[in-house]
């Protein structure tokens, strides 16, 4: 991602995507303009393949540097009031009409990418989430942003208007994926921090289908951590969710003594 100026002023952010890049800066383009008039999002003003070249380019107005995130660290936003706006945004996302031809993610396609990346003792350690997710009734899919936390919310304009920006991961699911990924990527998971966010999601959700969700990012989230005290730290965070929520486990059995 580059920021730069143009000839009449602005400032724009530009994100480049690799020729072999399976979401590319179409698809992220495609999403903006799908939700555009449901949450405020930066203004687009151009994105596809760069000429001469395969890879794919993505030109939108740069809103500057402050974020949900960074407001709250530095004291301006209370952590309260930060969930409550994700939650608010969430539900503002959830609620933009999702076409037959907008991209999906089957649950088939994320498990076999996450088992790319983790032992297979891992995956049937949550088999029991995997099959509440594979077993849920199909509701109407909604747009997921896929990474929402308070890093990809800046605020801009009058009020400090709150925008969704990076939709490198958006496509249609299910509502409790999406608000199951930001309860993991905000360290929501606990129960009042939880309630924090699914009290202020103006849309109805499915708990137990979210808590499974839950378990299901917390272990991509480990498969992808980097060796050392990241990955350390979701190892807690997923053995906690083992402890809280046991029945979306696998209950490991004790060895035989002879």
């Amino acid at each position: 991602m580059y920021r730069a100026g143009l000839a009449d002023g602005r400032g724009v952010v530009i994100k480049l995507y690799a020729a072999t890049a399976h979401r590319n800066a179409i698809t992220e383009g495609t999403a903006i303009r799908a939700v555009a008039d449901h949450v405020p999002v930066p203004a687009l003003i151009g994105y596809g393949h760069v000429p001469g070249h395969e890879a794919t380019a993505l030109v939108a107005a740069d809103l500057g540097p402050l974020t949900l995130g960074s407001a709250m660290r530095s004291g301006r936003i209370s952590d309260e009031r930060a969930l409550k706006d994700l939650a608010g945004l969430l539900g503002r996302l959830h609620g933009a009409p999702v076409r037959p031809s907008a991209p999906r993610r089957p649950l088939h396609e994320q498990v076999s990418s996450l088992g790319r990346r983790c032992p297979p003792s891992s995956l049937d350690r949550i088999a029991p989430a995997l099959a509440v997710i594979a077993d849920a009734v199909h509701t109407a899919p909604v747009w997921c942003h896929g990474d929402l936390h308070g890093d990809n919310v800046v605020l801009a304009g009058p009020g400090s208007i709150r925008h969704l920006v990076d939709f490198t991961d958006a496509a249609a699911g299910p509502r409790e994926s999406d608000v199951a990924q930001t309860l993991v990527m905000t360290d929501a998971l606990s129960t009042l921090r939880a309630h924090t966010i699914t009290d202020a999601y103006p849309l109805d959700l499915d708990h137990h289908l979210l808590g499974a969700w839950g378990v299901f990012h917390t272990l991509r989230s480990w498969a992808h951590s980097s060796p050392g005290d990241d990955r350390a730290l979701w190892a807690r965070r997923l053995d906690d969710l083992s402890r809280r929520t046991p029945h979306l486990f696998r209950t490991r059995r004790p060895e035989r003594t002879r």
